[in-house]
């Protein structure tokens, strides 16, 4: 596993090539793709970054996905140069820095909402209109289930966590009752 800074490296390289030629949030989804195949399939994960492969093999590999995938051929030669300097295990890491980084660049932050049921597009919206409102800035809104929330919702913006949740409540006034003085 390689260091953050490492990874920022790689990220920044391919960053500045997709500001070049203004693909930048397209190879970023392409380097989620690839991700999401390699967990998927553990041969390919495999074969990719094991070193006793023939590099040719490898890239191979890579051709493969390329084509199942439609990525585009600067992606595959980044895939390439990461399996050429056995960094390709690293690609998640990778891929979670450069996304970082494209959302930076497109003015954006992104959001985890947490709830205790699934919510609706209108739901979402609302939250993703305050959260914009707080920070200034264009969300993008992940939602995640949790039904041990009990009801409410757990907002998690960069660092910043805002815990709506019934659940926190509920400790919350447990605790009080508990310190309570008689």
């Amino acid at each position: 596993m390689i260091d953050s800074s490492v990874a920022r490296r790689y990220a920044r390289a391919l960053l500045s090539l997709g500001l070049e030629d203004g693909r930048f949030e397209r190879y970023g989804d392409e380097l989620e793709a690839v991700v999401e195949a390699v967990k998927g399939n553990r041969d390919l994960g495999f074969i990719l970054v094991n070193p006793g492969y023939p590099q040719g093999q490898r890239h191979a590999a890579i051709d493969a996905v390329a084509s199942a995938l439609k990525l585009s051929p600067l992606t595959v030669s980044f895939l390439r140069l990461l399996v050429d300097r056995q960094r390709i295990a690293d690609l998640a890491l990778i891929a979670r820095v450069y996304r970082a980084l494209i959302d930076q660049e497109a003015g954006r932050i992104r959001a985890t909402v947490i709830s205790a049921g699934p919510l609706d597009d209108d739901e979402l919206n609302r939250l993703r209109d305050a959260i914009g409102r707080m920070t200034g800035r264009s969300i993008v809104v992940e939602s995640k289930t949790d039904s041990s929330l009990i009801g409410g919702v757990v907002t998690q913006v960069g660092a910043t966590m805002l815990d709506g949740s019934l659940r926190t409540q509920l400790e919350r006034m447990r605790h009080e009752l508990k310190n309570a003085p008689m």
